[in-house]
């Protein structure tokens, strides 16, 4: 190819200049960019070419003879020949280059964006828009909804009551501020950043922690399972309180006669209702037995409730929870003040107030007051993640996890005293009423001489028996008080107070019991029926998320059949949960919810900590974060994350360990010879299904770990730069992006000649 001539500056710079590649802002710029390099370096050409036609017209006219012209001509259309053959190989070679950086550009925008790819039977690729929420409330409503389960607020009150009163209050409080907030902040930003559920969220973060979005996507599916047998037993409750008097408030007659059910007259009606009624509960553990016919369609109608709550994806989600999260609040502010007003609600106040040193220095007060704190923040789980994954990137995440766990500190400390008046009106009454008894069993104890005459309950106490009973007693002597102590029971204020530990102790026995007492019970049981039905559905709206979105950023074609999809799933949850509504049924969901579920929890919080200060960098996800918020993060959460909420979780998991491997696991049975409750341990084989469990749960977080380990896979993702909007991007974007250095070789493959000095 013929040479430029040496004397013009132009054409060599324009053929030895770097071409360099602006930032990449947005398609339209790199464009204009491109346009204006090939046009700078046509300028250049013309001008060159203009300068070698006016030196060659001037060798022309200075030329004697017209073959010498002729030759000049030839020379210059050779001239001109080569450079406009020069001149369109580097303009084609700019397109061509351009044309891949604009393919990569769009590429890349649609990426960034909200939208994902499904690929049809015909190999056309169509873009998914991912959802988002319609508004923050919304999305609150919904985080808010998951985390209110009735269950949370039943062993927050039965750790006020036994693990230090007010000190404990304290303790949860700073764990809360400390754990609980750091640890949400960590699912929400994360989730909200990627925009990815829990499963695909960690495949992101790092290679290594892949195992733990499947380990938090079964304990979710494992937990719906018998999660909403619950709102089945609800159902069962409020389609028999249309009768009046209520079944749980009177024993039934027997057929063909005017006599109670001995079975019933030997217990109080709602043990009775609940066990034989409702449960049609086994004597043991190891009974089986087929689905009750009786809970069934209950159970069917809650699947159905929650299917069609989550049959539009999130939009329908959104307004359904901003009707199901108000009611409930407005009933719980309603049931306060009306349980204040009861008789003894003083006495079960005096509660809230008791404070107990000894449980502060106590290892395992800590540790269970930590694994309250997770199970009410929802965290481990997966629905905190996958709900936040539909939040614009612009959101505040910081401020959404503060107002999340102060709301819901908030409800437990409304729902505690309730539950407290409750529980102290119901044992008032109780009391008085065993004093009665007992004054009419002493008297005729006495007449009829098997007991001295100075246990002879004095005239006034006759008169009013529930006045000073327990004062007369305890002032008898000790002999004569343990004579009478042998012969009638004892009316202890505080033991029928502290009698049941567990929610549905509190909810089907104490509260019906309590009821009863009052007139209108009906009313107000159905009342507090529909409260817990409506808080018990807002968390399996959440939880069916955490089983939903995972799946659907899995495969795609999922998004185009919700409502298919939604029925789907129902239908199957619903197959699962006929296990839970056999006799033995109860005793299941005791071992899944008392022991089971603590342990797993703990450990994939324990990864998912690990996997974003470790394997994705805690200073990298503090500086997201302060991108996601707006404006910097306290340094503190640096620390949190990477000193105290490790230890505190690795604290939690030892003493768990120890307490379940020296622990005697205990269920109570119901003996319906007797028809009293009985305390009975669980045999070898239920351990045994508990450790089966764990292995199936947790066993994909070890198995990505010696997967990755013996393909020799980096810890860390390679990532370049800070987490953007979407994780493919993350992955990909040093792909797709086409390098200068690859064009060129493409073009030298060609033929093309290799410029002076490479692109940059």
């Amino acid at each position: 190819m013929s040479s430029l001539p040496e004397g013009d500056p132009h054409l060599g710079e324009a053929a030895r200049a770097p071409v360099i590649w602006p930032e990449m802002t947005s398609e339209a710029q790199e464009v204009e960019y491109v346009v204006s390099k090939s046009s700078s370096i046509e300028t250049k050409l013309s001008e060159g070419f203009g300068g070698i036609l006016a030196w060659e017209d001037e060798g022309a006219a200075a030329a004697v003879s017209e073959a010498q012209a002729t030759a000049a001509r030839a020379a210059r259309a050779q001239v001109w020949e080569a450079h406009a053959s020069e001149a369109k190989s580097r303009t084609g070679h700019l397109k061509h280059v351009s044309e891949l950086r604009m393919r990569s550009s769009s590429l890349l925008k649609r990426i960034f964006s909200n939208e994902e790819f499904l690929v049809d039977e015909e190999g056309e690729s169509k873009a998914l828009t991912r959802p988002i929420w319609s508004g923050k409330v919304e999305y609150i409503l919904a985080q808010l909804g998951y985390n209110l389960k009735p269950s949370n607020i039943w062993w927050f009150v039965s750790l006020w009551l036994h693990c230090g009163g007010c000190d404990f209050l304290l303790i949860y409080i700073l764990l809360l501020f400390l754990v609980g907030i750091p640890l949400l902040l960590l699912e929400l930003a994360a989730g909200q950043r990627l925009h990815r559920s829990s499963v695909a969220l960690w495949k992101v973060v790092s290679p290594w922690s892949s195992g733990v979005g499947y380990s938090s996507f079964m304990v979710c599916f494992f937990s719906s399972m018998y999660l909403n047998v619950v709102n089945a037993w609800f159902l069962f409750y409020l389609s028999q309180s249309i009768q009046s008097p209520a079944p749980w408030e009177i024993c039934p007659l027997l057929k063909n006669a005017s006599d109670f059910d001995p079975a019933c007259a030997r217990t109080t009606p709602s043990m009775y209702f609940w066990y034989q009624q409702t449960l049609k509960a086994s004597d043991r553990f190891e009974d089986g037995g087929p689905p009750v016919r009786s809970l069934t369609l209950p159970l069917f109608v809650a699947w159905c409730l929650v299917g069609i709550f989550v049959s539009n994806g999130i939009k329908s989600v959104g307004k359904v929870m901003c009707v199901l999260i108000p009611l409930p609040y407005f009933m719980i502010v309603c049931f306060l003040f009306w349980s204040l007003l009861l008789d003894g609600a003083t006495y079960g106040l005096k509660y809230l107030v008791v404070a107990q040193v000894s449980p502060i220095y106590n290892v395992r007060v800590w540790s269970l007051i930590g694994c309250q704190v997770l199970f009410n923040l929802g965290l481990g789980f997966g629905p905190v993640a996958s709900l936040s994954s539909h939040m614009d990137p612009s959101n505040n995440c910081l401020s959404d996890a503060f107002v999340v766990a102060v709301i819901n500190l908030f409800t437990m400390l409304v729902t505690t005293p309730f539950i407290f008046s409750v529980l102290g009106f119901r044992a008032t009454v109780l009391t008085h009423r065993c004093s009665e008894k007992n004054v009419e069993m002493l008297v005729d104890l006495v007449a009829a001489g098997q007991l001295p005459p100075e246990a002879q309950p004095p005239t006034y106490l006759q008169e009013n028996p529930s006045a000073d009973y327990s004062t007369w007693l305890e002032g008898l002597p000790q002999v004569l008080r343990q004579q009478v102590h042998s012969k009638v029971p004892q009316c202890s204020l505080k033991e029928h107070f502290l009698q049941f530990e567990d929610g549905r102790g509190f909810v089907f026995l104490a509260f019906l019991e309590a009821m009863s007492f009052l007139p209108g019970s009906t009313l107000w049981s159905t009342l507090f029926f529909v409260m817990l039905l409506v808080l018990t559905l807002s968390t399996m709206v959440g939880f069916l998320q955490g089983i939903m979105l995972p799946l659907q950023d899995a495969f795609c074609f999922l998004r185009r059949h919700k409502k298919l999809f939604a029925v789907s799933i129902s239908l199957l949850m619903f197959l699962c949960s006929l296990f839970f509504i056999r006799p033995p049924g109860v005793y299941f969901i005791t071992l899944m919810n008392n022991y089971w579920i603590i342990l797993p929890i703990i450990i994939i919080v324990m990864c998912e900590n690990m996997a974003i200060m470790w394997a994705y960098g805690a200073r990298r996800f503090l500086e997201d974060v302060r991108v996601l918020v707006g404006h910097p993060v306290s340094p503190l959460y640096y620390w949190l994350w990477c000193s105290l909420c490790p230890a505190m979780l690795l604290l939690m998991f030892v003493t768990v360990v120890v307490s379940l491997a020296t622990k005697n696991l205990t269920y109570t049975a119901w003996n319906a010879s007797s028809s009293r409750e009985e305390l009975r341990w669980y045999p070898s084989w239920a351990r045994a299904l508990m450790i089966l469990l764990w292995v199936l749960v947790i066993g994909p977080i070890p198995a990505h770990l010696v997967y990755n380990l013996l393909y020799d896979t980096r810890f860390r993702a390679e990532m370049q730069g800070q987490l953007t909007s979407a994780p493919s991007a993350l992955l990909l974007r040093s792909q797709m992006v086409p390098r200068p250095e690859a064009s060129r070789e493409e073009h030298l493959q060609d033929g093309q000649t290799e410029a002076a000095q490479p692109v940059a």
